[in-house]
């Protein structure tokens, strides 16, 4: 029996693929359609292509909605295993920007009255999409280590702060309209060949460390900043997430293999639970690096240093 199991919500954005490679289990929350129906989160495009989805989403950004798991939904995915003693970490989208751990920990508390001896871990990731997929994907690691529960989700405290993002989103005004951002820093995405660029903060949201002109810069600025913030590259697995723009994902990818020799970099698909606040137009690198500044005075000062010299 392994020594316990691992639970993501489904903004975790792991594919089917990575969930049976690394034995993590999903947990799906809400998607309400434009025509008013509601159905379950889901991690492949068999309903949708992603092209055809991203498409759709393009005409009609606020005629889609997501809501998580609720309580009962948590406490019915790990009562099978606190019922049979086997222990619970389940990790969850970032508290900044949903519900989610909220729901999950009161689950906990009433599974813990009813099986007073379980262990559950609950932990906030405090990142999304694959930033959070790729956490969960290191927990697995730890486990197969032989890490106790208590070890990998007091690992996974210690440093979810040094999973960091490196890419761009083209258009920040449809982040905007879904309260992502702010209005103001919206105008970044009006621009033509503008390129926002992108790093986790201390609040578990995106913020926008600044903007450069055009891709092949945009490319060049992130390879630096990655150079400056990442740690031991060569033992990393690294993941690339993408919102139908795969033909930059794998350029990305290619300098990346070239430039830091990795175990290894994933392309991967946003699915629709975190696709449809974002958007299309993302294009960005997940990765363990330094600690990411508090106010991100740290990062902001070598994204200006990367720009200037530029």
């Amino acid at each position: 029996m392994k020594s316990f199991v691992i639970l993501a919500d489904a903004t975790c954005d792991l594919s089917e693929e990575f969930q049976r490679e690394y034995d993590i289990g999903v947990i799906p929350g809400h998607i309400e359609l434009p025509d008013g129906t509601e159905i379950p989160a889901f991690l492949k495009w068999e309903k949708y292509s992603r092209e055809d989805f991203y498409a759709a989403l393009k005409k009609n950004p606020n005629g889609y909605s997501t809501s998580p798991a609720n309580v009962a939904e948590f406490s019915a995915a790990m009562e099978p295993y606190a019922a049979e003693n086997v222990g619970v970490l389940l990790l969850t989208i970032s508290s900044g920007i949903s519900g989610a751990f909220n729901f999950a920990s009161q689950a906990r508390e009433e599974l813990l009255r009813k099986y007073p001896s379980a262990e559950i871990r609950i932990v906030d990731s405090m990142r999304f999409g694959p930033g959070f997929g790729l956490m969960a994907v290191y927990a697995s690691m730890l486990r197969s280590q032989g890490k106790t529960l208590a070890e990998t989700a007091q690992w996974l405290e210690d440093n979810k702060n040094r999973f960091h993002q490196a890419g761009w989103l083209d258009d920040l005004s449809f982040v905007a309209k879904k309260g992502r951002i702010t209005q103001p820093k919206a105008f970044f995405g009006t621009l033509a060949g503008v390129k926002p660029i992108g790093e986790f903060d201390y609040n578990g949201l995106t913020t926008v460390l600044g903007k450069v002109k055009g891709a092949k810069t945009a490319y060049s600025v992130l390879l630096g900043y990655m150079e400056a913030t990442i740690e031991n590259p060569e033992e990393q697995i690294i993941f690339i997430a993408q919102t139908n723009r795969l033909p930059q994902a794998m350029e990305y990818k290619k300098m990346i293999e070239e430039k830091f020799h990795p175990k290894a970099v994933f392309v991967n698909d946003v699915f629709p639970s975190c696709g449809i606040n974002i958007g299309p137009g993302l294009m960005a690198a997940y990765y363990m690096g330094k600690p990411i500044s508090k106010d991100l005075s740290e990062e902001r000062a070598l994204f200006d240093k990367l720009t200037s010299e530029g």
